[in-house]
């Protein structure tokens, strides 16, 4: 029908127009100032140029993080867990900023983890550099700078904080205030060395060379900081000597190590008779890097060594070729038609089908149309990702369903598309009929935008064998990397394209007649459904208040969508109330649908499974348990279907209080850098992912779509 063809259009736009909030993050934001404080630290943005900020100038602007008793933050290399705080800034034009200057990391000790990093009071200095490009608005104007910083503090648990700052500096007056602060942090800077430095590679250890250490500290003990991680064994004993004028030591190589570098800088610290001091070194490294450890893996993409030593992280060094992942992502491509919330969009695609199962024509332009907006779509997204990802944004497949708004929105889409189907209004009512006629003329455009619409809501789901190949698309070049996401678009879009250029496969449809239009309105059934969904998932981001407001203005948007449909002059009435009470509860309740909800990370006592956190995995290896992570989220179908299937089974949990395994579950139901982090490093991008950890041997990958047999398989090997 054409109404039915042109919402597919109408409402498809809305959904793009919501994705323009997936550049917003998902975590409400304080209104930018100097400080920002938590019950853990007291953050501050800083600044100092005593001889004002013109071009030219000497400036420094910093964050200062003050901890509060046993909180600690990281440095640039945080040790075996942990993540370095990040600033990024937003500066007038000529204005740059440079990278920060970090002061001297400490030791931190839990168990047999080893971390570095920063207690107490600490400042990150970062240099400023007007150039003479940059042109004030006035004279004796100011400079604005804004700062978005995010960082983890840990004590016994590990907290994700952010915070947005701002400044304005005056271009002829001082701003000396904080000369202290930032004197002290640029005394705690290291020292460059001038004399040579090595690294050999020996085995699997690491042997260490630095000469032109002052002569004061020959014979003390040294602390060593290696600025790259995943190098050596941080928590492992290694040895040390002085040889005359030169510092040696052996430490051990990483049992993960994830980088082969040519170069790795180091920080050595000494104590010198309480004097606290630090240098830095470019140590040259010789000979061949052992090969990188791969990560197990029991899911059913094929996995071969890797062999090549100057492999880089692990992921993006996963041993599996462009071709095996092309093949993965076809396959996984079309196991997407069998998933539950692609099944509204396709019953569609199969009514429409029907309607018109005579004309070979219609079908063929229809089917190439409809392929070609799920294969642009998928493109479209995987673009997306990777521009997001290169950005500096921990984000993953299915990542646009962690915003509150597109999620909202897609909830809109939905209703609106299932009160259409049920009847209850026909797009004709509202368009002219010279736009509708136009929209008749155009069936490809209907169908290609029905494609669109089917990525829409595939992208929550991860189908086996998706999983490696979305991981292994990460590490490649941007084309690479968009070939895999477009074959996995055209494993999607196969079954419909074979139907419709494959004469003997469309007979096999049924035909038109009366029994449409009743099989449309029974499809208004599986959107209202997938709505049901929706606005469960909106209530994990948002709480209860968040679901209840949302399911408010879509009943308020249906009453709206009913009211056109009247005839005469109660229309114009009931249109009027109706679109002013929608208009009021918007904006009264509307801030609530993306409203986030503080959750804490910390465990709740007596609770089998316990909220994952950075480093949270290591401190209980470091006891001797095994470790169980569920990677998952609300909005995935797959993770809630393993969840109250395989994960709730008798077997199973017996299984894990048998082997003492520690049940973690990272939700990633809204955007969280520390979990995408964990994730790049186990080579995925999205969830489902369910990872077994214990000392002493890599990482074990579970499939996507878990069955009871190969978790209890995987356990009986522990």
């Amino acid at each position: 029908m054409t109404n039915s063809k042109f919402s597919c259009r109408l409402l498809v736009a809305t959904f793009l127009i919501a994705i323009g909030a997936l550049t917003t993050p998902a975590r409400a934001q304080n209104a930018a100032s100097s400080v920002f404080s938590t019950d853990q630290v007291r953050a501050e943005l800083m600044a100092h140029a005593p001889d004002g900020a013109g071009p030219g100038k000497t400036v420094w602007l910093g964050l200062q993080l003050a901890h509060q008793a046993g909180w600690h933050s990281y440095w640039k290399n945080s040790g075996d867990s942990g993540l370095p705080t990040k600033l990024e800034w937003t500066l007038p034009a000529g204005v740059l900023a440079g990278d920060i200057a970090w002061p001297l990391p400490q030791r931190f000790t839990l168990g047999n983890l080893v971390n570095y990093g920063y207690g107490g009071t600490m400042l990150l200095p970062v240099p400023l550099t007007i150039t003479p490009d940059f042109k004030p608005a006035l004279l004796n104007s100011e400079i604005e700078l804004k700062l978005k910083a995010s960082w983890l503090v840990c004590r016994e648990v590990c907290i994700p904080e952010d915070g947005e700052f701002a400044l304005r500096l005056p271009l002829r007056g001082s701003t000396a205030l904080n000369g202290a602060a930032f004197d002290a942090s640029l005394k705690s800077q290291p020292t460059p060395l001038r004399g040579d430095s090595q690294v050999e590679v020996d085995g699997n250890s690491l042997k260490l060379s630095v000469a032109g250490l002052p002569s004061a500290l020959q014979g003390k003990t040294l602390e060593l900081f290696p600025e790259l991680s995943g190098v050596i064994e941080t928590s492992a004993p290694w040895t040390q000597n002085w040889q005359g004028a030169l510092w040696t030591a052996q430490v051990p190589l990483s049992s993960m190590r994830s980088q082969s570098p040519t170069l790795m800088p180091l920080v050595l610290t000494a104590n010198d008779n309480g004097q606290f001091q630090g240098f830095v070194t470019q140590a040259k490294v010789v000979g061949s890097w052992p090969p990188v450890v791969a990560i197990q893996s029991l899911s059913p993409a094929p996995v071969k060594a890797n062999a090549d030593p100057g492999a880089s992280p692990v992921g993006s060094a996963l041993p599996l070729s462009l071709w095996v992942a092309l093949a993965g992502a076809l396959i996984g491509g079309l196991i997407l038609n069998l998933m539950p919330c692609v099944f509204p969009v396709l019953a569609i695609k199969v009514m429409s089908f029907s309607r018109h199962a005579d004309d070979r024509r219609g079908h063929r332009i229809s089917g190439l149309a409809y392929s070609a907006g799920v294969v642009l779509s998928f493109v479209a997204l995987g673009a997306l990702l990777l521009g997001l990802r290169s950005a500096g944004e921990q984000l993953g497949w299915g990542f646009q369903l962690q915003s509150p708004a597109v999620v909202a929105a897609l909830a809109v889409l939905f209703t609106v598309m299932g009160l259409n189907l049920a009847g209850v209004f026909h797009f004709g009512q509202f368009l002219p009929s010279r736009v509708l006629l136009l929209e008749s003329k155009n069936p490809a455009a209907n169908a290609f935008l029905s494609g669109v619409l089917a990525v829409a809501v595939a992208s929550p789901c991860t189908a086996p064998f998706m999983g490696a190949s979305l991981g292994l698309a990460l590490g490649l070049p941007a084309l690479q990397a968009l070939l895999i996401f477009a074959t996995l678009g055209v494993g999607m879009a196969l079954p419909f394209l074979a139907a419709s250029l494959i004469p003997s496969a469309a007979r096999l449809l049924p035909r038109p007649g009366a029994w449409m239009e009743t099989f449309r309105h029974a499809m208004a059934f599986p959107m209202f459904a997938t709505v049901v969904w929706l606005v469960w998932v909106l209530g994990q981001q948002s709480g209860i208040d968040g679901a209840g407001a949302l399911l408010a203005l879509l009943l308020a948007l249906s009453l709206v969508l009913w009211a056109f449909t009247l005839a005469g002059r109660g229309r114009i009435i009931a249109a009027t109330l109706s679109l002013a009470s929608f208009g009021l509860l918007a904006g009264a309740i509307g801030p609530f649908v993306v409203k986030p909800v503080n959750a804490s990370s910390a465990p709740t006592a007596g609770e089998r499974w316990q909220a994952w956190a950075p480093g949270r995995v290591e401190q209980f290896l470091a006891t001797g348990s095994p470790v169980f992570v569920d990677f998952t989220a609300a909005w995935c179908v797959t993770c809630q279907y393993n969840k109250k299937t395989t994960l709730t089974d008798a077997g199973v949990l017996a299984d894990f209080d048998a082997k003492k395994v520690v049940l973690l579950s990272a939700d990633w139901t809204r955007r969280d850098p520390a979990i995408g982090a964990a994730l790049a490093q186990l080579g995925r991008n999205g969830v489902p992912v369910y990872v077994i950890y214990q000392n002493g041997h890599a990482p074990v990958l579970l499939s996507e779509i878990l069955t009871v047999n190969e978790v209890r398989s995987a356990l009986a090997r522990l």
